[in-house]
């Protein structure tokens, strides 16, 4: 693709039009597609609404990790009888593990939004941009448009239509690192990846916890088996309600009353909490760019709808990240931007290739899974599945693990790589191995090939894989 401004004008609105070779939307994983566009010479326009560098660095992955670092400390100790330690935690200070965050944080966003106000390679549209006409958008009363627009526009808590709820200081996955006190008691209205995390973190620091699940399980997207043990683990210190409603919430003396019905008719009931967490869910930013104006279609939950080379339904036009909704995952996003780039300026596109995309959710104990559960493999395939507990090897026996579990799932006949799910200590560490051999080709093979350290906790996938039936 050539460099140049190419467009017509006529048709335009009376506003001044700028043209650009490549428009991206998006200043998280959309970063990278920047700086490929501008070292191919193109001219290229960065449309961002903030915070700079995205979700993951801002309000997500390395935020919350920050403090999930904090409450895996105190679970250690917590635990620390296993091993016939007696041991106390004499203080927790919330104040510093929030402030500590923060500084780690924020520097590098200030960096980074400064990094592109001032860049002179490309154009820095600062606020909300909105499609108004077939590869148009209006930012701050500017209008541009591209050749070929990609968009990095990511996700934000999805909000329930809950009673009462838009009369509460509620707490979502953004406001949440905003506290400076700790909370006494938490009411968490949502069962996935972020209220498990954050159930943990508040937790180990010494807040009551409790969940509403309007589901069976807890993370309902990982193997039943996975699912039972988490809740088994977090009931131990959390209150985890499942398969019911919240009806309500409303103020109530210094706190928040959450009313709830379960299955039954006459299961109707009540708690208060000082404050309440909304972890519903992501709801994609597309509606904000009203996509719709360019001719890009969305599903039934508002993401916008890519094919297998993430390009959507307006040609020219390529979506990725939490946008899109596949994979909501910063590791994925990235593969992605890459993937959707060389699809996009390529003479060949290439599908873009999910099976091997990995997950991990660090609660306590913390959870990693790729590829298909086994339901799902069972629908079109004839299985064979292996499990194995962590004390069935000799670095599990030395944690004192008794309950976390390694499971493989392979084509029986092909013994191909179907899936692979870990629940226990740094469960997303050990199955990176598994991640490798499934994107090298999914064979099997290539784990069972070679030498696995004794004693290391990787003997685990081993394990799993000896006792397959």
């Amino acid at each position: 693709m050539q460099p140049g401004k190419f467009f017509s004008r006529r048709g335009q609105s009376k506003k001044k039009t700028d043209y650009y070779d490549v428009i991206v939307i998006g200043s998280g994983s959309g970063m990278a597609t920047v700086e490929n566009a501008v070292d191919a010479g193109m001219h290229t326009a960065l449309v961002d609404n903030g915070p700079a560098g995205g979700t993951c660095l801002n309000l997500g992955c390395i935020p919350s990790k920050m403090l999930i670092a904090a409450a895996d400390r105190v679970m250690e100790i917590r635990e620390a009888e296993r091993y016939g330690i007696s041991a106390q935690i004499s203080e927790i200070d919330f104040p510093n593990i929030m402030s500590a965050m923060k500084n780690a944080v924020v520097p590098d966003h200030e960096r980074i939004h400064h990094g592109l106000k001032n860049d002179s390679r490309f154009d820095y549209y600062e606020g909300i941009g909105k499609f108004t006409d077939d590869l148009t958008l209006e930012v701050n009363d500017r209008v541009i448009k591209g050749k070929t627009i990609f968009i990095a526009s990511g996700a934000r808590p999805d909000i329930p239509p809950i009673a009462g709820l838009d009369k509460t200081d509620f707490l979502t996955s953004n406001t949440v690192l905003n506290l400076e006190k700790l909370p006494e008691s938490l009411a968490i209205i949502g069962g996935g990846y972020i209220a498990a995390e954050y159930a943990h973190f508040f937790s180990a620091m010494g807040t009551g916890v409790t969940i509403f699940q309007n589901k069976k399980k807890l993370i309902p997207a990982e193997e039943p088996e996975i699912a039972e043990t988490l809740a088994k683990s977090l009931s131990e210190r959390i209150t985890v309600k499942t398969e019911v409603t919240v009806t309500g919430v409303e103020h109530q003396g210094s706190g928040v009353k959450i009313s709830y019905n379960g299955n039954d008719p006459g299961d109707r009931n009540s708690i208060t909490a000082e404050r309440v967490l909304i972890a519903a869910g992501r709801k994609s930013n597309a509606d904000r760019l009203a996509v719709e104006k360019t001719g890009i279609e969305t599903d039934e939950r508002g993401f916008i709808k890519t094919d297998d080379y993430l390009e959507t339904s307006r040609k020219g036009i390529w979506a990725f990240g939490d946008a899109n909704g596949k994979h909501m995952f910063t590791h994925v996003a990235n593969a992605e931007a890459s993937a959707a780039w060389d699809n996009a300026m390529g003479d060949e596109k290439r599908k873009f290739d999910y099976r091997a995309a990995p997950r991990a959710v660090f609660t306590w104990p913390p959870i990693a899974s790729v590829g298909l559960k086994e339901a799902e493999a069972q629908e079109t395939r004839d299985v064979m599945v292996g499990k194995a507990g962590y004390d069935q090897c000799a670095m599990g026996m030395a944690l004192r693990e008794k309950q976390g579990f390694a499971k493989v799932i392979i084509d029986r006949q092909s013994f191909e790589l179907l899936g692979f799910h870990i629940i226990g200590p740094h469960a997303p560490i050990v199955i990176q191995e598994v991640v490798n051999a499934m994107a090298s080709g999914m064979r099997a093979g290539l784990v069972l090939a070679g030498m696995h350290i004794h004693p290391a906790l990787n003997e685990l996938v081993m394990k799993a894989f000896s006792n397959l039936k």
